[in-house]
């Protein structure tokens, strides 16, 4: 019977990089999203009053609506007040937190996972931001 060869774990090194690896990918991401959520969007800005006013109009449609109007306008009574609370809790992430750890960490992450910088400038990551994080 031959003899088992003990199992040998990460060393600390490994545990580092892999840790590094995770708050790259983590930074990057996070402000990626944020970008996303925080992109500007065609057409008229939406206010606070358009918003209310729209909820006003849609629980008194909601009165005398049957069937799949119901359904359509208690859906949109929801969709309205969800735009309304984040409206009111004012707006999204901290983009600079969020762009701080992106300058922070975009280079290594792009690096290692290949990444160039017209995919960032594609995705909307300002060019000045892709240039502070040394993306090249």
């Amino acid at each position: 019977m031959a003899a088992r060869t003990k199992k040998k774990g990460m060393t600390p090194e490994h545990k580092a990089a892999l840790a590094l690896g995770r708050e790259q990918s983590r930074a990057v991401a996070n402000y990626l999203e944020a970008l996303e959520l925080n992109r500007p969007k065609r057409g008229r800005k939406r206010t606070l009053d358009t918003v209310k006013r729209q909820l006003v109009e849609s629980n008194e449609a909601l009165k005398t609506a049957t069937g799949i109007a119901k359904v359509e306008l208690i859906q949109r009574r929801r969709d309205l007040e969800v735009e309304l609370a984040a409206m009111q809790a004012g707006g999204g992430p901290d983009l600079t937190a969020l762009e701080k750890g992106f300058v922070k960490y975009a280079k290594g992450y792009a690096a290692r996972k290949g990444i160039s910088k017209a995919a960032f400038r594609e995705v909307g990551v300002p060019a000045d931001v892709l240039k502070r994080a040394g993306v090249a």
